[in-house]
This record gives C-alpha cells, structure tokens and sequence, in this order.
C-alpha cells in the first residue's frame, strides 16, 4: 500500500466484470456483477501521490556539484581514476557518488571484481549529464548572441608579482574580446586568496594553495620556480654556486610567513637562513635588499629575470632541483552567477586547449580564426 492512499468510487458502466487495472498513478480496482437497471457496480479508485512532484522537490536540494562528480566518474571509467582528474581524495570522491545516489533514491554503479559499470539509471544520468555540460559550455555564447556589449566588474585576487606568458595571455585575450568589462584587481597572500573565494568576496582568484579545497575549482596554468638570488656587491655574485651548502653560512632575506612551503622545506633541507639579515612580507622590498647586497634571497625566476638581465642580481643555483609551486586559477562554483565570470574561465579554458595543441592544430585554428573575422567584417577568405 501507498501512504496516503485515498479511496474514492466511481458509478460502473452497466457490463459485468471483476478486474484490477495498475498504473503509474495508482490501481484502479472494479468490482461487481451483472449491472442491474437500478443498481450499478462500484468502481473503486486508489489513487497514489504525484511521483512527479515529490522529484520536482527532491531536484530542488540537489548538490549540482554531485553531477559533476558522477560525470567525471562516468568519462574515467571509475571512481580512483576520477580522484586523480578532480585532485581529490578516492574517499571523497565515493562519498559524493554515495550522496548522489541517496538523493536521488537510485543505484548507478556496480563496482566489483568485474570492475566499473553503470546501472540502466546510471546510463540515463550520464546521458542527462552530457546534455547538461553541453548546455553550460555554450551557455555564454547563447546569453551573449546578438548583444553589442558586455559590460560589468570582474574581481580578481591575485598574489604579487606574478610573471607568466601563459598568464598574461590569457588577461589579455579576454580583455581584447570584452573590452568593457572592468578587471578589479588587488594582491593579496595566497591563505587570503583563498578565503576571498570561500567569502564569495571575489570571482577569481591566482594563486599557489597548499591543500585544495573541495568548495572550489583549481585550473592550473604554471609552475612558479624560486632560485637564491644576490646582488652586485655580494661575495659570490658572478661565482658558479653547485651546492646549498656553499651558502650555509650566509645571510639570507627571507619573507615571512607568505613563504611558500615548497621553499620552507628547501631552506630547511640544507640548513639555509640560520642567519637572517632581513624580513620582509613584500617581495618588492625583498628584492630591493637582495639588489643593494644586503642578502642572499630566494625570489621567483621570472620576477627576477630583468634584474639579472640588467647586471644587478646573480642567480647562485640551477634550475634542477629548485623548489617550484603550482599557480592556479580559482573560482567558487557556488559565488554569484554573472557572466564575466563565466566568460573569464571560457577564455582560460580556451587559452589552456591552445597551449595544450600540436603546432599543426594550432596554425588551423589560427586560419579558422582569421577567416571568422574576415567574415565577420565582411571580408571574403582569401583562397
């Protein structure tokens, strides 16, 4: 029996019959004999609640996170595989397939000896799912289409004195597509990033992070190298340092507790900073120390290439073995739907594909690309 069933008759047509007719809104049950002129059989009617509204209200407490999750499981062919894609746990990532799976009151995957498979419920999910990421992927394109302009800020928190081709491309090629949106941009150390983005208080964020936060999303773009750097009138600027150790006993320039744990551990690895000459939180001032001799200091290689190019700092170490951090872009998924921000990852993801091409795809979306604006302008392709 269904709860809250009701019951509720129905006068017969006048035949003579006994059936029970099932169907997806509850039995309809016919009882009687030969209908009489006066009397007439009953026709009693069990209704059930409205299967559909109970999942209109499951779907409006559904984690879409949860989806994303499953999607990955699916194109992995498994949940450890899917862990390593989305740089989480292999626990976590089961917990999200658990949840999904209770809340939608379905089973979606046999996992066993056999391996991974998707249930009959698990296919229909994955297929609402490719559906469902088509549909965000050209979501911008389709909210955009036909508009002159797009305007509106864009918060972007980043930590100081980043250097990156990568990087700077991907700034500059949303901005030439969407000059009229406004880039607000401030530094910040990488916890305080991070926080921002937990806080909803900005739309994207570029930094290293130590642990990453299920809340949010992490695109990675560059690895950032650090190298001990000294200045002109530093006893070993111009000499060929092979080893930490040769620098034990000097002074070093460090920058307090924004320093990276990559570098920490390094520093600590071969006994570097026992003397300190200065502490510093600003990598500008830093740098300016390392510059006037003051002391040996560990500083990004691209933040300090047009020094050392100059003459004025001196790299001690090679690059083999340097402590490096991975530099992310970082976005909330839950923060404030607008589509700046939308775009913004557009153009990264973009950006990323054509980084990540062979050159011979490369120069054919170059061609496409050129072609499009030419047609654009009403310029025919050249043959």
């Amino acid at each position: 029996p269904a709860p809250q069933c009701k019951l509720r008759s129905i006068d017969g047509n006048g035949e003579s019959w006994n059936s029970v007719t099932i169907t997806d809104r509850g039995a309809i049950i016919k009882l009687g004999g030969t209908a009489s002129r006066g009397r007439l059989p009953l026709l009693w009617g069990l209704t059930m609640p409205d299967k559909k509204s109970s999942i209109d209200a499951s779907s409006q407490h559904l984690d879409w996170n949860l989806l994303k999750y499953f999607a990955v499981i699916v194109e992995a062919g498994g949940i450890t595989r899917a862990a390593k894609r989305l740089g989480r746990k292999q626990s976590a990532v089961s917990l999200a397939l658990m949840r999904l799976e209770q809340r939608l009151n379905a089973r979606l995957c046999r996992r066993g000896p056999g391996g991974f498979a998707l249930t009959e419920e698990g296919q229909r999910l994955a297929k609402s799912c490719a559906l469902l990421s088509d549909h965000i992927q050209h979501l911008p394109e389709s909210i955009v289409e036909g508009a002159v302009v797009v305007r509106g800020p864009i918060r972007i928190r980043l930590i100081s004195n980043l250097v990156n081709e990568k990087l700077d491309e991907i700034i500059a090629s949303f901005n030439k597509k969407y000059p009229d949106i406004e880039l607000l941009v401030d530094v910040a150390t990488w916890a305080n990033v991070v926080d921002s983005l937990l806080r909803q208080d900005i739309d994207i964020g570029v930094a290293p992070t130590p642990n990453k936060r299920a809340e949010l999303n992490y695109f990675p773009v560059f690895k950032e190298v650090h190298r001990p750097y000294c200045g002109l009138g530093h006893r070993l600027f111009g000499q060929r340092v092979t080893s930490a150790s040769n620098m034990v006993n000097d002074a070093f320039i460090l920058t307090g507790s924004d320093e990276p744990d990559q570098l920490s551990d390094f520093r600590l690895k071969h006994a570097l900073g026992g003397h300190v000459a200065g502490i510093t939180e600003h990598l500008e001032e830093a740098r300016r120390l390392a510059v006037l001799g003051v002391g040996i200091c560990f500083l990004p290689e691209g933040y300090a290439a047009p020094d050392v190019a100059a003459g004025r700092l001196w790299p001690l170490l090679g690059k083999r073995g340097m402590p490096d951090m991975q530099i992310y872009i970082i976005t909330n998924p839950k923060g404030p739907l607008h589509l700046s921000r939308q775009l913004f990852i557009q153009e990264l993801t973009a950006v990323m594909v054509r980084e990540a091409a062979p050159p011979s795809l490369k120069k054919a979306a170059l061609v496409s690309t050129q072609q499009m604006t030419k047609q654009k302008k009403g310029i025919s392709p050249a043959r």
